[in-house]
């Protein structure tokens, strides 16, 4: 068959996307997963807190399920967005996962620049869990409740001081959108980390903080006092303690969150096993009590009900940074 030069350009260029189509159907049906290949979990944190125990729960169900071997890639730093464009760019494929918390949500609007978009380079797997925060003051701040500390602060010039666990951070945050929601002055104190900021508000160096469960044993102890839970639901660890919406501000939540993510472009069908080993999981009542034990509440939402919270949420976090004039870069 004669080929003229005219026509050549055009047939190496059908050629080229026939061959091409065909390599990626021969990708697309490789099996899944793959027994000779690693799932890498990419973890924004360092190993051995409550985030990292909830994802080695999750990589042990992969390796329950399918006797796949999870290997554990932690890049704290930078808020998470070291992790985060690590997975962003990793090829999607089903093995390399981002576990990711609530700076994914809260840093498209803290950041001035990232390299990733939130939204458009990940596809939501599940969120399996979510922890809530519990207001607590020094023992000798008189205020028994919400309405009691902000009227507190009303009457104070300044109004009162408030630590978290460093600017941007849940904690932080949690605290601006009462203060919008209440009409109150407060002034923030940033630390690094949480354990400085816990030390500093038993020492009476600040008046309030939002922490998360591992402040409840110096609740119990008597070195803080606990005014109300950040859920839309009371506390199993503290049920006589009010909400802040019970408290007078109707659909307040601050709640944190753990989650799985992929690289935009994993086909679905890898999606939705991945959801389907940790769905599985998260009705065991065994696996439950291990989660709630370490603070945080099971949840399991579907991919398509996670990718709409993530939207949600981050539209949310977005007004309150804007309201709060917090900036990082």
């Amino acid at each position: 068959m004669k080929i003229g030069n005219r026509l050549l350009p055009q047939w190496c260029t059908v050629f080229s996307l026939v061959v091409c189509a065909s390599i990626a159907g021969a990708a697309l049906a490789q099996p899944y997963p793959d027994k000779d290949k690693q799932i890498r979990m990419i973890v924004a944190s360092v190993p051995g807190g409550a985030t990292d125990r909830a994802a080695r729960m999750i990589g042990q169900s992969f390796t329950e399920a399918w006797g796949q071997l999870a290997i554990f890639d932690y890049r704290g730093g930078a808020g998470g967005n070291i992790a985060f464009e690590v997975a962003a760019k990793a090829p999607p494929d089903g093995y390399a996962l981002l576990v990711m918390s609530t700076s994914f949500l809260i840093n498209p609007s803290l950041y001035s620049k990232l390299p990733f978009d939130t939204i458009k380079d990940f596809a939501p797997i599940t969120q399996y869990t979510a922890q809530v925060y519990y207001l607590v003051v020094h023992p000798t701040v008189p205020a028994k409740t919400v309405k009691e500390l902000i009227a507190l602060a009303k009457s104070k010039k300044g109004g009162i001081t408030y630590a978290s666990s460093g600017t941007g951070q849940a904690g932080h945050l949690g605290m601006e959108l009462l203060k919008t929601r209440g009409g109150f002055e407060g002034v923030h104190v940033p630390y690094k980390g949480a354990s400085p900021a816990m030390v500093d508000l038993m020492a009476g160096q600040v008046d309030a903080y939002l922490t998360s469960q591992a402040g409840l044993s110096y609740v119990k102890a008597g070195k803080m006092k606990a005014l109300a839970v950040t859920g839309l639901k009371r506390s199993v660890f503290m049920p006589d303690l009010p909400t802040v919406a019970e408290s007078g501000f109707p659909g307040f939540e601050v709640t944190g969150l753990q989650g799985l993510v992929a690289p935009a472009g994993t086909p679905r069908a890898i999606v939705a096993k991945l959801y389907e080993v940790i769905s599985k999981s998260l009705k065991l009542p065994a696996f439950r009590d291990r989660l709630v034990a370490d603070g945080s509440e099971p949840v399991g939402s579907t991919p398509e009900e996670f990718a709409a919270y993530i939207k949600a949420d981050t539209i949310k976090w977005a007004k309150v940074v804007k309201q709060s004039g917090a900036k990082v870069n």
